[in-house]
């Protein structure tokens, strides 16, 4: 199964920033597993903008094909120009101008992906952009370890509505999770940073390549040292971290002319730089993403070490033993090619190729949850449906069962679905009066995570309950699942994470409300029901009898759940709004009289 995929960073990818450099790495590697793949990322190159600018227009003029790849490699559209991004600060929302946003937009709703997997989205950007646009399978990727890197206070509704457009959350560290884990709550699957194949080992390699950090002073000094008493050793101080330059060291007459520092500009120059040298020092709080890629351009890595990161290992207070493991290191070959096998299964599996996999089983993984599109029967004589309403037996609502009933086939409506709130009293005994409308026993039940519908029932489920349990309750009896106004904050609604794992036992998605507050929440109903090829229904909600009929389903007329569920697949959505604040006041003053 090949997937047409757009990877959207918020870096330039001719940078050497790390996340560009991963995006890069990404992007060629699922190229070559046969996939389509078209990057959206910001340059400073004047011809790729315009290159950019050119193909979204033919994608406006209705070329459908304009941002697709050629098999075999990514395929750039530079969409903004590069800036830097804006990490602090009061402002809130993508951080990019208005026509470069709408770029993102055109491009990720109109280029036809099957998923967008955004990198870096807690940065207000590209990354942010394409996950609010998008109307298909997202996929965001978390790469940032500093605590706190949210750059802008974000409101708890965006947070939400963000969360719930997202549908596989990634990280390259558990560092970065724990970070993005407090914006987007949920499981992470963990990604490690790629690495190229350009780090690969070389004979002949010798002398010491240490990261050059502030923190580490205390090493590069014990290193320095070892230079200066070392006749013919060579120090390269690695500096990869963008912000302050670290603090030169001092180096002693005999230790001249053998220390060098170096910031290379790409990951062939770091490759260079490594596979020159037998011995790498990782300071303790480094980088353990230039340390792995040590690992596999064949150095013997000194540092903090771990079972997951092998290393000669020394304290953060023991800058001499640094010192002292690397001239072990450095006379001792047999050690360092020890060290170097056991960092082989860590390189190999941090390699593009096989992190590419591991993102292609996750893109197979989330394209599993969209339903497929079923035929249907041939259609029988419409009705009108309206299916979410409740009755006097509901606590917040006084209209009287047949009073309802008889005003409803007043309406023209042929069938009806009764879901008081954790009662089926109202539905049961509406079930029982002789009337030609077709009644759905239903009930609306409080879980510990939201409310949710349950159809054709015969028996009170008690609330409470967690989601699932509820679910299984509402399927004991042989009942459908409808789950009503999803994302309407104003309500207890499931989080996206308890919504995710309750999809496969959905059978009825409702799209429209008429009783919400905001109709973006309707919108935001409808954009995940169309990602997932989930039946959509609309239900009035009504607390009162002329809210009856303000959303309504125009369907096939049905005998039974299973009827009721292929009539559903030819659902037509009338919406016949009215004043909300005028069916609000209605509800007030009867419950007030009540």
């Amino acid at each position: 199964m090949t997937f047409k995929l757009c990877l959207v960073c918020p870096f330039a990818l001719s940078g050497a920033h790390p996340v560009a450099e991963h995006v890069g790495g990404i992007a060629t590697a699922l190229a070559g597993r046969g996939h389509r793949v078209t990057v959206l990322a910001p340059s400073s190159s004047t011809q790729a903008l315009r290159a950019g600018r050119r193909r979204l227009r033919q994608l406006a003029g209705g070329d459908a094909e304009a941002l697709t790849a050629l098999a075999g490699e990514p395929l750039l559209v530079a969409v903004a120009p590069a800036v830097p991004v804006r990490q602090r600060g009061r402002r809130r929302g993508t951080g990019l101008p208005v026509a470069a946003r709408a770029n993102v937009a055109l491009a990720v709703r109109d280029g036809g992906f099957d998923v967008v997997h955004a990198h870096e989205p807690l940065l207000p950007g590209m990354a942010a952009a394409a996950l609010k646009y998008s109307p298909g399978l997202t996929a965001a990727t978390f790469h940032s370890r500093i605590e706190h890197a949210l750059p802008y206070p974000m409101r708890s509704a965006t947070r939400e509505r963000r969360a719930a457009n997202i549908d596989s959350l990634s990280a390259t560290s558990e560092q970065a999770a724990a970070v993005a884990g407090e914006v987007y709550p949920g499981d992470y699957l963990m990604i490690p940073p790629g690495i190229a194949d350009v780090f690969a080992e070389r004979p002949g390699a010798q002398g010491i390549v240490a990261e050059w950090t502030t923190e580490g002073r205390a090493v590069t000094r014990a290193l320095v040292k070892l230079v200066a008493t070392t006749p013919g050793l060579e120090l390269t101080l690695l500096w990869r971290r963008r912000g302050l330059r670290p603090i030169r060291p001092y180096l002693p007459a005999p230790a001249r002319g053998r220390v060098h520092a170096l910031r290379p500009g790409d990951a062939a120059a770091r490759a260079d730089a490594l596979a020159a040298a037998a011995v790498f020092v990782a300071m303790p709080e480094g980088d353990p993403d230039l340390a792995w890629e040590a690992r596999a351009a064949g150095c013997a890595v000194v540092g903090p070490g771990s079972p997951e990161q092998p290393a000669l290992g020394y304290g953060p207070d023991q800058p001499a033993l640094a010192a002292a493991a690397a001239a072990r290191a450095l006379d001792d070959p047999a050690l360092r090619r020890e060290l170097v096998e056991q960092a082989g299964p860590g390189v190999a599996e941090r390699r593009f190729g096989a992190v590419a996999h591991r993102i292609e089983d996750e893109y197979r993984r989330i394209a599993a949850r969209r339903r497929p599109v079923r035929r249907v029967a041939p259609a029988r004589t419409e009705i009108l449906a309206d299916l979410h309403m409740h009755t006097n037996h509901s606590p917040d609502c006084a209209t009287d069962v047949e009073a309802l009933l008889d005003h409803c086939i007043a309406e023209g409506l042929g069938a009806i679905a009764i879901t008081d709130h954790n009662e089926v009293s109202g539905g049961l005994a509406a079930a029982a009066m002789d009337k030609p409308i077709t009644v759905i026993v239903g009930e609306e039940v409080k879980t510990s995570q939201g409310e949710v519908i349950g159809l054709f029932l015969h028996e009170r489920i008690e609330r409470g309950m967690s989601m699932a349990q509820t679910i299984a309750a509402i399927q004991d009896q042989g009942g459908l699942v409808y789950m009503p106004h999803p994302f309407d904050r104003m309500h207890t609604i499931p989080d996206p994470q308890t919504l995710l794992r309750s999809l496969d036992d959905l059978d009825v998605f409702e799209v429209y409300n008429a009783r919400l507050l905001f109709d973006s929440f309707n919108a935001d109903a409808l954009r995940f029901a169309t990602k997932y090829n989930l039946i959509q229904a609309a239900g009035s909600d009504a607390h009162v009898l002329p809210g009856i009929g303000t959303a309504l389903n125009r369907i096939p007329a049905f005998d039974g759940p299973e009827e009721f569920m292929m009539a559903m697949r030819q659902n037509v959505i009338e919406r016949r709004p009215k004043s909300l604040l005028y069916l609000q006041s209605l509800k007030w003053m009867q419950q007030v009289s009540r």
